[in-house]
């Protein structure tokens, strides 16, 4: 069992004007995002499915050949491998679910 908060964890930067907070377990990875208004994170693609929750704030994310902007509430399920990238329109917080379990993440704590 895992019975820990949010504010807890230690940030980490993981792109410029990207800090995270992780919480790892057997099969999934979490990442509460608290990211700068204006800062962009490049195209990329991942072997994990990815559901990402707009928490807070403005987020533009384009994704395959989707471009949309997402605000509070929004969900997005990302496939595994699908090429993604997004923009902070102001600040924003952000929660992304990974499956499997981000190993890239666990090795920046």
């Amino acid at each position: 069992m895992i019975d820990q908060r949010i504010l807890d964890i230690e940030p980490v930067e993981v792109v410029k004007g990207f800090k995270a907070r992780f919480l790892h377990t057997e099969s999934m990875t979490f990442a509460f995002w608290e990211v700068e208004a204006g800062y962009e994170l490049p195209l990329h693609h991942h072997q994990h499915e990815q559901v990402s929750q707009i928490v807070e704030g403005e987020f533009e994310m384009t994704v395959g050949d989707s471009t949309k902007i997402h605000k509070p509430g929004s969900i997005l399920v990302i496939p595994s491998n699908m090429p993604h990238s997004g923009k902070s329109l102001t600040p924003c917080k952000i929660l992304d679910v990974f499956f499997p379990v981000r190993e890239d993440y666990k090795s920046l704590l």
